[in-house]
């Protein structure tokens, strides 16, 4: 069942005496090398799939995954297989453990915009910019597993202060809505096992073989608690690659490879550099490149793909310029070649630089999708369902009501909420508990108070509900009794409002589906929408359609041909990664977005760039003379292509090929 795998990858998937390291360089098949070790150890060694947990980063990743890996094992042991994100592992942790953590089973999983909101209250509504940088600080603390009062010791200036003060409040209005936090999902569970020793043998009886995905992108507590789970015995293999560390801004600390190597003296390192993706000359350059860092552990990447193109290196005179010229070799190359716009690629460095390469997509009427756009489970409306099905999970949950009880309008304002809000303020429980005390008839007008109570009634009958009847029949019913499409035609426009009931109903679908599918009732499925919408933002479907995309975005694609655009001194590398001395992650950056392209690389920079009301002369990055032999530099000064020579060029494409036969 081997044979097809080369030499390091078998000796990866048949390693089993101890802890392992897999370092996977780019396009090196390390989901093979995990699926295939799976199925061996089913398979061929007797273990048993309940046994083994694969934890990857994305839903999509782990989707895949479990996919391959049920085509190499039989369908009771694929469905007993335990493949999924981290924080997926966590909720099944948190939910099973509930009660120790002080928690009920159905909690809230509350999302960036719940956070930012509660924030924004607890500290006196500050301005937008202010409360999302608490929030970004409190969650690397969490992530860092640093409590309220470390964290008060770690106070620096003004913004630390605030986000210090702030954290135990934070905490403690979590607790009160019986909601969590994405970073509580490993934090809760890290801190059961540090301190319920039984909890975690029993944990560590059910997950007897781990397999860790994109572990370099692992930040402390997620280490800890892969640590947790492992135990001194180390029965786990971890797939990574250092080269490839690109997240130290969100709390990844590629230190973790470090650590594996301290705790785990007997860790098996195993390099797979053959790459499976692009020509020798890409690689090369990557090679070369990322020679540059300091290394923990050397590797060269090399493929059997033959030598291929020059690297493309082309001096563009703005960033009108640059666009246009990508946008028209783009259409050029993919004519002659009668390849896919789905084939191409344009990356960059930061979201803004996409728009012009829009507009020019646009004008030569060449397809494109965006990575990492708004989420489907951002949009207003689907938010608005999913407040009533949170609430119907955990009637706990004060922002899922409140959300819940003014859309559609019943008559409830925010007089109405406010007098119930400061009533339940004095008697510590949420707004729902509050509605149905008899001293509320003190503080709320009875009109009122009898609007909330009806609604409450009608939440408590749904959740009877929700633990004996398909979520299917629930969501219809939800959507009749509350007049949802009745309310957007009141509301909206008509080609407005019609477009996003078909999101609705996009959505009450899928829910319906998955919860036939994988036998989930209402309160598993609300869990699960939490955590796609956390971890998979971006909802495109497979289409025909050139990608663009940031580098952070790219990361696990790859194309036929890509654009890397931007690449000067200030934009890759960044100019506050210049001025801390943090270029190494911005090489590793750079590193990226090379090793995405299979047989064509072009990269492109601009000579001008407005400023504010200036206009500033750009320097090439650093990063393309480290590319070393192999590049192609166009005459800085040689007249671009223009839309006649373009049009010029296709038309003699055309003619060559003759007449197109059906």
């Amino acid at each position: 069942m081997l044979s097809h795998l080369n030499a390091p990858q078998r000796e990866a998937v048949k390693y089993l005496n101890g802890p392992c390291l897999v370092l996977a360089g780019a396009g090196s098949g390390k989901t093979r090398v995990i699926t295939q070790k799976i199925a061996y150890m089913v398979r061929e060694c007797g273990m048993e799939a309940r046994n083994i947990a694969a934890i990857t980063f994305t839903n999509k990743a782990a989707h895949e995954m479990h996919e391959r890996v049920s085509k190499l094992v039989d369908k009771r042991s694929a469905a007993a297989l335990t493949v999924c994100t981290f924080h997926a592992l966590g909720v099944r942790i948190v939910r099973q453990e509930a009660r120790k953590l002080g928690l009920k089973q159905q909690f809230s999983i509350l999302d960036a915009s719940d956070i930012l909101q509660i924030i924004t209250e607890l500290s006196g509504n500050v301005d937008k910019a202010t409360a999302k940088g608490i929030q970004w600080t409190i969650s690397g603390w969490k992530n860092a597993l640093i409590t309220p009062s470390e964290a008060e010791k770690l106070v620096s200036d003004e913004a630390t202060d605030l986000a210090a003060r702030l954290y135990p409040a934070y905490e403690k209005t979590l607790r009160a809505y019986q909601g969590v936090d994405f970073d509580d999902l490993i934090a809760l569970p890290v801190r059961l096992f540090e301190e319920q020793a039984e909890v975690l043998e029993r944990w560590r009886h059910k997950l007897r073989y781990l397999l860790v995905d994109e572990y370099q992108d692992t930040n402390r507590a997620q280490y800890k608690l892969l640590r947790f789970l492992a135990g001194d015995r180390g029965a786990f293999t971890a797939v990574g690659d250092d080269d490839q560390a690109i997240y130290a801004w969100r709390g990844a600390d590629v230190e973790n490879l470090h650590l594996l190597q301290r705790d785990y003296p007997s860790l098996k390192v195993i390099k797979l550099e053959q790459n499976y993706r692009s020509s020798n000359r890409i690689l090369q350059a990557a090679n070369t490149l990322i020679g540059n860092n300091e290394k923990l552990f050397e590797k060269k990447l090399w493929s059997e793909h033959g030598l291929g193109d020059p690297i493309q290196v082309i001096m563009a005179r703005t960033p009108e310029h640059e666009a246009e010229l990508v946008a028209m070799r783009l259409a050029a190359h993919k004519f002659e070649h009668r390849t896919q716009f789905s084939d191409y690629a344009i990356l960059y460095r930061g979201n803004h630089q996409a728009r012009l390469f829009e507009q020019q997509l646009r004008s030569q009427h060449i397809p494109y999708v965006i990575s990492g756009g708004q989420s489907f489970f951002d949009r207003a409306e689907i938010r608005d369902l999913l407040s009533y099905l949170r609430l119907i999970s955990n009637n706990e949950d004060d922002l899922a009501f409140i959300r819940a009880i003014t859309t559609p309008r019943r008559g409830i304002g925010a007089t109405t909420l406010e007098s119930l809000g400061r009533y339940a303020g004095e008697r510590h429980v949420s707004l729902f508990a509050a509605a149905f005390e008899l001293a509320a008839e003190g503080h709320v007008p009875a009109r009122q108070l009898e609007g909330v109570r009806t609604f409450g009634k009608y939440i408590t009958q749904m959740e009877h509900r929700a633990h004996r009847e398909s979520a299917g029949v629930l969501l219809e019913d939800l959507l009749r009794t509350i007049g949802y499409e009745a309310w957007l035609m009141e509301n909206y426009e008509v080609r407005d409002a019609q477009s996003r009931w078909r999101n609705v109903r996009d959505f009450v679908d899928w829910l319906s589906r998955k919860g036939e599918r994988d036998g989930q009732n209402l309160h598993d499925l609300v869990q699960t929408v939490a955590l796609i919408n956390m971890l998979d933002k971006s909802n495109e479907e497979d289409s025909d359609a050139v990608q663009l995309a940031t580098l952070h975005a790219s990361k696990g694609l790859e194309f036929g041909h890509v654009f890397l655009v931007g690449v000067e001194e200030g934009l890759l590398p960044h100019q506050s990664s210049i001025d801390e001395d943090k270029i190494e992650e911005e090489r590793r950056l750079m590193y990226v977005g090379v090793t995405r392209a299979r047989r064509s690389l072009t990269i492109t920079a601009c000579e001008h760039r407005r400023s504010g009301g200036d206009v500033k002369m750009m320097e090439p990055s650093r990063f393309i003379a480290e590319l070393g032999e192999g590049i192609h530099r166009a005459d800085k000064n040689a007249a671009p292509v223009s839309k006649e020579d373009a049009r010029s060029r296709i038309a003699n494409l055309r003619a060559m090929l003759g007449p197109k036969t059906e």
